[in-house]
């Protein structure tokens, strides 16, 4: 299992655009990914479930990756988050 915590950089928090790419990159992998904040936990799959998390601008999410390739998938979204959100 990786894992890592974001801080959330973008004014509008984790609206539908990210979400939507958040949830095609996720697809791409193998491994259980999942987005934590405040307790609830979500399948970053699943583009409702992330939209409805609600995050918002200064919140801090945790990012947790558990399979075959979750190296792989943890830095992409890793990665995908500090470029975009």
């Amino acid at each position: 299992m990786k894992q890592f915590q974001y801080t959330i950089k973008d004014e509008l928090g984790v609206h539908a655009r990210p979400a939507g790419l958040l949830v095609k990159l996720a697809k791409q992998y193998a491994s259980a990914i999942t987005i934590e904040k405040n307790g609830k936990t979500c399948d970053m799959r699943k583009l409702m479930a992330v939209m409805g998390m609600g995050i918002r601008q200064g919140e801090t999410i945790t990012v947790t990756a558990e399979g075959e390739d979750e190296a792989a998938a943890i830095e992409a979204v890793e990665k995908f988050l500090t470029e975009n959100v």
